[in-house]
């Protein structure tokens, strides 16, 4: 791997690490290590999609830096998004009427 994919897999999985315990400070809830861990599952994600979309940029600039630290913390808040709709909208158990 050259430096050029290291700085823009580093970005992106910093990106979604950052985006991450945002969420948790604005939370005020308690850490969890069960959420920060899809977090980072989510970080390694965009970092690969990151790093493989650069091979097609062909140099490597502070936009580009900067648009796979954004696209790293877009992973992640969109991952939340998708993990909160699929909880709230998932099997509901129902107590039988008394």
């Amino acid at each position: 791997m050259d430096l050029g994919t290291f700085l823009i897999v580093l970005a992106a999985v910093l990106g979604a690490i950052v985006a991450g315990l945002l969420g948790w400070l604005e939370s005020k809830e308690v850490f969890s290590g069960r959420k920060f861990f899809s977090t980072i599952l989510r970080s390694a994600v965009a970092g690969a999609a990151a790093g493989i979309g650069y091979q097609f940029v062909g140099g490597i600039s502070l936009t580009v830096v900067l648009g796979a630290f954004a696209a790293g913390a877009g992973v992640d808040v969109l991952g939340n998004r998708l993990a909160g709709s699929i909880t709230a909208t998932g099997p509901t158990t129902t107590s039988p009427p008394k």
